[in-house]
């Protein structure tokens, strides 16, 4: 299912003579927007001011921006608009693939945080999807259901309740019916296919290692077949039997082959700014429907291109 899209976002807003003309100010110094509009705006009150952003009425360089510690940057414009208007925010490495009351599939860019952790502010795909559904009800809310790591591209879903977020995790073994990704990993693998079975440990610096003892750690289990290959690069179809924290990226390691620029785990080669990994189909049952939904997108060019032939 390349495009099951039920919707259907503005663009941008429109502004006609009967509306107020937009309040913008510069930002000269760093700091939060909520501290800096109630200085812009003074003697508005706090909750006035909360009501604004919560209506999408607050655009931080022409981006709707709800968020009250939303951190500004010198140079930057803030606009406040009189009227509610519904404007979509332009998002950013992220294509929503489908979309209904219980879910949110997105195609995700590499370079795009799934989830920001505490230390990290900056744009995440969790944080423009709430922005997203927060447009027809500011109480709106979406849930995580799993993660890609930043430099992995590739199909995610995102829950709308708590409810359905509560029963795809307890189910998610047998919810999710594939789950296949593309790496790109150095060297020609000569077994054109294979499984791989260890149990994951981490390190104190936050570094995933395979055991092979049996029960020492969370069991992972890889499978693996080989689409194309030359003397340089081989590009692998995986599919997951687990899913388990940067499981690909340390058995593609045990294998002898890291995945293309993953320095972390083994890589001696940079063919690209990203990682060689990219999570291509996912395959589950609705929370609601119990329909069956396939997803797939396209192996990403960048990691095609290392099979080019050589001129003679």
């Amino acid at each position: 299912m390349r495009s099951n899209n039920k919707t259907k976002r503005p663009q941008g807003g429109t502004f006609n003579r009967n509306q107020t003309p937009p309040k913008q100010f510069k930002v000269t110094e760093g700091g939060e927007l909520l501290l800096f509009l109630l200085d812009k705006l003074s003697p508005q009150g706090r909750n006035s001011i909360k009501s604004l952003l919560a209506h999408g009425q607050v655009s931080v360089d022409d981006r709707v921006e709800k968020l009250y510690n939303h951190p500004l940057k010198p140079g930057q414009i803030v606009t406040i608009r009189k009227d509610r208007t519904t404007v979509a925010p332009v998002l950013v490495g992220l294509k929503i693939l489908f979309e209904d009351d219980d879910l949110i599939v997105i195609n995700k860019d590499t370079g795009l945080l799934s989830i920001a952790t505490e230390k990290e502010t900056e744009l995440t795909a969790y944080r423009q999807l709430t922005a997203h559904v927060r447009l027809h009800d500011p109480k709106n809310r979406i849930f995580v259901l799993h993660r890609l790591d930043r430099d992995t591209s590739g199909v995610m879903i995102f829950a709308k309740s708590e409810r359905v977020q509560q029963k795809m995790q307890d189910g998610w073994k047998d919810i999710v019916k594939e789950r296949m990704y593309v790496a790109l990993v150095e060297g020609m693998v000569k077994k054109t296919q294979g499984t791989i079975s260890s149990w994951l440990k981490e390190t104190s610096t936050l570094k995933m290692y395979s055991s092979f003892t049996p029960n020492d750690g969370q069991h992972a289990v890889t499978h693996y077949k080989v689409i194309q290959a030359n003397r340089n690069y081989s590009l692998l179809e995986v599919h997951l039997e687990t899913g388990r924290k940067n499981q690909i990226r340390v058995h593609m390691q045990d294998l002898g082959h890291p995945i293309a620029s993953d320095k972390k785990y083994g890589s001696k080669t940079k063919p690209f700014s990203r990682l060689g990994l990219h999570a291509r189909v996912l395959a589950f049952e609705h929370p609601t429907s119990g329909q069956v939904m396939r997803f797939e997108t396209d192996i990403p060019k960048q990691f095609l291109s290392q099979f080019r032939e050589e001129p003679k």
